[in-house]
């Protein structure tokens, strides 16, 4: 049986893909590791999953290189996902962002070395992030890489990290760099969940400076499918590779919200503007040239279509997200020395 390792298993796009691979192949035994952080939460597992010998959960961190080492021993796939994922939180707290992002993310891939006759392919989640604002339009690959964040630049240390391993010790790798997901089951910190809970609870939507910065949006459906494509495809095509997931169209953070306000039938009055965010990316949106050539992937899911899904989601699952609502907002302290909430 193919045993898959897939580390932040339990997070919002780690727990989407390990449904779909439990669901899909029912002759692969999937593995998870999760710390349970703030973003992590077991209840994306369904009971019959939790019972099954197929699946495993095991709670820890990446940074313990016994456990990670014990793991990747045991399998023939490792996906890792695991991460700290929020650019305001890293402007809070930037420590335990290289931590994790970092170091754990060498932690990984020295497991993935002393076992590498027995892996097949290992795929490292990176992140848009790692770009900064948008040089050209659409961004491809080939793009530079300028953080403008503490989250982008750990998560740009990783993706570096990972390709230099491949280049001096020829572990089989492939790195994503999906863009900005979203749909069901999402922490409340991200912007499209913090929109859509505030609008039904008829709370102000707080927008970061002008709201005209733009984003390439990607369902989370469609990444975990490119997600399985990398897991399940004749790997020598894409070994060595960094592959961008998005869609190639953009869309603005103020426009966002409108749309949220309009499909929940509730008044723009609920817009409010705050200072703009530290490390703010003025625009993001993605080459899909390359996902096409190597994946044959293409995100399906038009953005309406995706938020209209997911604002469903919410209203009816009220009692997952109420107990996050106090993890909404954090504090920021700014440049000049204020505490502004994000």
């Amino acid at each position: 049986m193919r045993t898959i390792l897939i580390t932040g298993g339990a997070g919002f796009i780690g727990s989407n893909l390990v449904r779909r691979l439990y669901n899909k192949y029912p002759e692969t035994k999937l593995v998870v590791l999760d710390s349970l952080t703030y973003a992590g939460n077991a209840e994306n597992f369904s009971e019959e999953m939790k019972e099954s010998d197929r699946f495993s959960f095991w709670y820890g961190d990446i940074r313990n290189g016994d456990l990670v080492q014990d793991l990747v021993s045991k399998a023939h796939v490792v996906v890792h996902m695991a991460a700290e994922s929020h650019v305001a939180r890293s402007i809070f707290d930037n420590r335990i962002f290289f931590e994790t992002d970092v170091l754990g993310t060498q932690v990984v891939a020295n497991a993935v070395l002393k076992n590498k006759k027995n892996i097949e392919r290992f795929i490292h989640f990176s992140s848009s992030e790692v770009y900064g604002t948008a040089q050209t339009e659409p961004m491809d690959e080939e793009h530079p890489l300028n953080p403008m964040s503490p989250y982008a630049g750990a998560k740009a240390g990783a993706d570096r990290l990972v390709y230099s391993y491949h280049q001096t010790y020829k572990i089989p790798m492939a790195i994503v760099r999906p863009f900005n997901n979203y749909g069901p089951n999402q922490h409340l910190e991200k912007a499209v969940p913090r929109f859509i809970t505030s609008a039904i609870l008829e709370e102000p939507l707080t927008i970061h400076g002008n709201g005209e910065s733009e984003r390439d949006w990607v369902f989370v459906e469609d990444i975990c499918e490119a997600m399985d494509i990398l897991i399940h495809c004749d790997f020598k095509k894409v070994e060595g590779e960094v592959i961008n997931l998005g869609t190639g169209r953009s869309s603005g953070v103020l426009d966002i919200a409108r749309m949220v306000l309009n499909v929940l039938e509730k008044p723009d009055s609920l817009i409010r503007h705050v200072g703009d965010r530290p490390g703010q990316v003025e625009k993001h949106i993605a080459s899909t040239q390359k996902a096409r050539e190597l994946l044959g992937w293409e995100a399906k899911t038009e953005f309406e279509e995706g938020l209209r899904r997911t604002i469903e989601w919410y209203r009816n699952n009220k009692p997952w997200w109420e107990k996050l609502l106090w993890m909404k907002t954090i504090p920021i302290v700014t440049a000049n020395g204020t505490l502004d909430y994000h």
